[in-house]
């Protein structure tokens, strides 16, 4: 392959000429954009322990009232995309967020995709587009772009959970805000309730439901017990997860990220191929190793990583006798659209 020019071979009025008409040479930087074989990757294996985390976030609680905070977040940034970037990959904030008892975050909507994963605590709950969503460990709960949503606790102990937003993308393409709202009428009905059982659905006789997103609140009590069963009754099967649907049209739950549950079984180790999106992993339960890019985590519960894509990652449960089970947020969704998505 022949070497290209560099931008110091041209003469240096040349280069002012174009710069006083807003133009750019391209073959200096070709390269750089376009590399041999495989993208250049700003994100790290960058790995965040809850058990380092928790008390700087409920410090968080002590210094800033919930009405200085509107949301008390602490973001899990990725060092390669710099801290101020507050990305965990091109197209992934994460923030772990603490509601005390008694607070109420108050109602809001904004154009970027949420999903709230239940870290800890008992009592909270969100209200999104009119539906109350209680909150207890390892439950899903989307808060979809444009729908209004707020958060509240009744209960006794601090909550904790672990927010993913497609705010990288959305903030990137100069699409991002969000409108204030006031409190909100909570209505009647689930879409947990309606659409939790396998194999039968309602019966749409006379019309279909306008909700764009009939199903916001995922019961982490019934993604396990969809992974045991997948496991007791398909034995060899070495991947045992499940995706995170639009119960309607079977599409992704939201449309710019993907989102997973996986159950690694006593003492499996399983690598996952190296594919074309970042990925991130959340433990629900267990312990796990985490292997990708030469580096190790040894995830314990509430702990969260991320590997950048193009590069495998290996998990090993690291018990001989009890299963693990992590949550995984992906960006395959937006790689599918775009024509990116890859395996290798």
């Amino acid at each position: 392959m022949n070497e290209l020019g560099r931008l110091e071979d041209l003469p240096q009025d040349y280069r002012d000429d174009l710069t006083k008409l807003n133009l750019v040479p391209l073959w200096p930087s070709l390269r750089a954009l376009l590399p041999p074989g495989v993208p250049a990757r700003a994100t790290q294996a960058t790995h965040w322990p809850y058990a380092t985390l928790k008390p700087l976030l409920l410090k968080a609680g002590e210094l800033t009232p919930i009405e200085k905070a509107e949301r008390r977040v602490l973001v899990l940034a990725n060092p390669g995309h710099g801290l101020e970037n507050m990305k965990a990959s091109p197209a992934i904030y994460l923030g772990m967020q603490l509601l005390l008892p008694g607070e109420w975050a108050p109602s809001h909507r904004h154009t970027p995709n949420a999903v709230r994963m239940i870290v800890e605590g008992e009592g909270a709950y969100t209200t999104v587009d009119g539906e109350k969503c209680p909150m207890s460990r390892g439950d899903l709960i989307l808060t979809p772009t444009g729908l209004w949503h707020e958060h509240g606790h009744d209960g006794t102990n601090p909550v904790v959970w672990l927010d993913v937003l497609d705010l990288p993308l959305v903030y990137y393409m100069e699409a991002s805000y969000h409108i204030n709202g006031v409190r909100q009428t909570v209505k009647q009905g689930s879409g947990d309730r309606a659409w939790t059982r396998a194999g039968v659905v309602p019966t749409q006789v006379f019309s279909r439901s306008d909700k764009r997103y009939p199903m916001l609140r995922y019961p982490w009590v019934d993604a396990r017990a969809a992974l045991v069963a997948m496991a007791e009754n398909e034995p060899d099967l070495d991947c045992v997860q499940v995706t995170y649907v639009n119960p309607e049209t079977g599409e992704d739950a939201e449309n710019i990220l993907g989102f997973y549950a996986l159950m690694l079984k006593p003492g499996q180790t399983l690598t996952l191929p190296a594919r074309s999106p970042s990925q991130v992993f959340h433990l629900i339960e267990g312990g796990v190793d985490v292997s990708t890019c030469g580096k190790t985590f040894a995830l314990v519960e509430a702990d969260t990583c991320c590997a950048p894509g193009y590069e495998p990652v290996t998990l090993t449960n690291r018990s001989a006798d009890q299963p693990a089970f992590a949550f995984i947020a992906d960006e395959s969704p937006l790689h599918r659209k775009l024509g990116v998505y890859e395996t290798r």
